[in-house]
């Protein structure tokens, strides 16, 4: 069994290929007792979390220039600065012994602790220092990760942190995910000549990995009865997303949520133009399209379709106080003034100014985060953060 590779990519190191190798011979043995086929999901859910060999969930470096794409955490504070003072609010409810505060703050995948890092000195900075800080990481090389990082921080901000194994009974505070929804395994389809959207999984092809129509009397896809596409196209959906917003909801008694992630409302999302969808692989910081390429070392995503998870959040009770690309969140919520403060201490023209006019082009840049990255709130009880009470697109979000 051989795992595929493309002309022209780096090769990975010989233990890295086995385990490859490795991760698609537990797939072919998955495909073997579901009559030679499963569907995407189920491959992308094996290809990124299945157990020691998965891409997150193998010990092996994944963020950063070391690794295989950055996110916005990982390149400055910046972003955890700007968050800081849209949340500072939230963690200011005060308490008594008969009503206590905020729980804290609770982030979901929190990646290399990087955001962490920058955080809790940006809110200890403005006298906001959450009770707790809580982190939902299923993978435990990532939790180690974490670990190391918030070790350098000062010891009256790591000893707030706590890791937790699951969902609260109730929370109160706020709750972060950056770049979470992107990663959760999402269903392909085809829309075949009738109209009819096609499931699409993974079969085995002479000895390789291949796209393959679901087999007659698999369960079709549902798709909003509002979503017209024509013959041949192709795009992804989310079963998961919508599912994990609802487990949020039913947690959250007060407070906010905060989504950072790449994707579209659902017009643009599933515009004629996007006809093969936005399925993307990023392996050793090339971004390509074939997920078959090096199972388990390289990253899958889906861009995040913003109406779904807002009619999900409505659905459960929760309100959609704000929708922004990233971009504008950042603007109104302050980068600019926290840049020109900065750029007085560091002084014009030394290498620590043009790193930071690097992070801050990096964040709001069109070509780069600035619009692919969208921020979406949600809340029960509070009011919209300041930033979107500046600039507020969720009328986008309408289907």
């Amino acid at each position: 069994m051989q795992a595929k590779g493309i002309q022209g990519f780096e090769q990975p190191a010989p233990a890295l290929a086995c385990a490859s190798r490795e991760l698609v011979d537990r797939i072919r043995e998955e495909l073997s007792e579901n009559d030679g086929w499963i569907s995407f999901e189920r491959y992308m859910e094996l290809a990124l979390y299945a157990p020691g060999l998965g891409y997150y969930a193998a010990d092996r470096e994944v963020f950063g220039a070391a690794g295989d794409y950055v996110t916005a955490p990982v390149i400055g504070d910046l972003l955890a600065t700007c968050l800081a003072g849209q949340i500072a609010g939230v963690l200011h409810g005060g308490g008594t012994d008969s009503c206590p505060g905020p729980d804290g703050i609770l982030e979901f995948g929190a990646g290399t602790g990087a955001l962490i890092a920058g955080l809790l000195p940006a809110l200890e900075a403005i006298d906001s220092l959450p009770a707790q800080y809580y982190i939902l990481e299923p993978g435990p090389v990532l939790r180690v990760r974490q670990q190391d990082a918030i070790a350098e921080l000062p010891s009256r901000l790591r000893d707030r942190v706590q890791w937790i194994d699951q969902l609260p009974g109730s929370f109160d505070g706020v709750m972060l995910a950056n770049e979470v929804l992107d990663a959760m395994p999402v269903q392909r389809f085809r829309v075949d000549a009738s109209g009819r959207p096609m499931l699409l999984g993974v079969a085995m092809n002479d000895d390789s990995l291949d796209w393959a129509i679901a087999p007659q009397g698999t369960a079709p896809l549902a798709l909003p009865t509002d979503l017209a596409l024509p013959p041949g196209y192709e795009s992804e959906w989310s079963r998961l997303a919508p599912a994990w917003i609802r487990s949020v909801a039913d947690c959250l008694d007060h407070g906010l949520v905060l989504l950072v992630d790449y994707g579209y409302d659902r017009r643009t999302y599933y515009h004629p133009d996007r006809s093969m969808g936005t399925l993307m692989c990023h392996y050793r910081h090339h971004a390509h399209g074939d997920p078959f390429l090096w199972p388990g070392l390289q990253d899958i995503t889906a861009h995040v379709d913003f109406t779904a998870v807002a009619n999900s959040a409505t659905a459960s009770g929760l309100d959609v106080l704000g929708y922004s690309d990233q971009a504008g969140f950042l603007i109104h919520a302050g980068l600019a003034e926290i840049h020109a403060e900065r750029l007085e201490v560091l002084g014009v023209g030394t290498p620590a100014a043009m790193a930071l006019a690097a992070e801050t082009r990096r964040l709001t840049m069109p070509q780069e985060m600035g619009e692919q990255f969208k921020v979406l709130a949600l809340g029960r009880g509070i009011d919209p953060p300041e930033s979107f009470r500046r600039r507020n697109l969720a009328s986008r979000l309408a289907a």
